[in-house]
């Protein structure tokens, strides 16, 4: 056996939304570095250029940048579809756009939930499902969503709105599992923790608002973009292909206790 063969995407093509930047980015990095062709579908096209030209330049691999709001249907089919006519197939889906709102439940407008719902459930339903159409066509493909620690615990921010929304990507990942194993596609999430990016890493810095929440993470770090990647390819190759309706948590052990 070769296992180094095991986690090769020489030939395939990958789509990451909300991947012009932050862990996005550093996941659709690790794709191309493993030979992956990458979609960079994000709301910011110019952005969304940007890195697609980078991961071209670096990692010398296809790529195509979209402007995409995955709460639009007619922008999710047109992705799917451009996407499918550059590259043939579509074989694998990082569900990664998001957003989070951190307000008080009693203070939160119904607009607010229902924006946060719309972009983290209802975007990757859209997404999922456009995009899975189109796998079944072509024999099955590697679904990934990310979800978030905050999904199976209730922690110490006013975000009540997005953790519900994670702990729904996280049913949707063993739903959509269950039903499309027939077709070989595998579904599964990534939960991460707290991690550092450039929107987060004031606010967890020392004087930062948050700064206390490391006193809670075991490693007593935020994690990097980049320790996603290694998670996002095994979950995107064949090494994971007997791996469907997983989560796999990258929290620095925040959720041990």
């Amino acid at each position: 056996m070769d296992y180094k063969k095991l986690f090769d995407l020489t030939g395939k093509t990958s789509i990451v939304t909300g991947g012009a930047v932050g862990l996005g980015k550093a996941m659709a990095q690790a794709f191309a570095s493993f030979g992956s062709n990458v979609v960079i579908a994000d709301v910011n096209l110019a952005i969304a250029r940007q890195t697609a030209d980078e991961i071209a330049k670096q990692y010398g691999v296809a790529t195509l940048a979209m402007q995409v709001d995955v709460t639009k249907e007619e922008e999710v089919q047109r992705m799917v579809d451009k996407s499918t006519v550059e590259f043939g197939k579509i074989d694998v889906l990082l569900n990664n756009a998001g957003i989070c709102q951190k307000i008080e439940m009693e203070k939160q407008t119904l607009a607010e939930w229902q924006r946060t719902m719309d972009v983290n459930v209802n975007g990757v339903y859209l997404v999922s499902k456009y995009v899975g159409l189109q796998m079944m066509k072509t024999g099955g493909g590697s679904i990934i969503n990310i979800a978030s620690m905050s999904g199976y615990i209730a922690n110490t921010e006013a975000q009540c709105a997005y953790n519900a929304s994670k702990a729904a990507v996280i049913m949707m990942t063993k739903c959509l599992a269950s039903e499309w194993v027939k077709y070989n596609i595998r579904v599964n999430a990534i939960a991460p923790g707290y991690m550092k990016t450039a929107m987060t890493k004031p606010i967890f810095e020392e004087g930062g608002e948050l700064a206390h929440v490391l006193d809670y993470v075991p490693m007593k770090r935020l994690g990097e973009p980049e320790e996603l990647g290694g998670v996002a390819v095994l979950l995107a190759s064949d090494a994971s292909a007997f791996t469907t309706g997983s989560t796999y948590l990258v929290d620095g052990g925040y959720t041990i206790h």
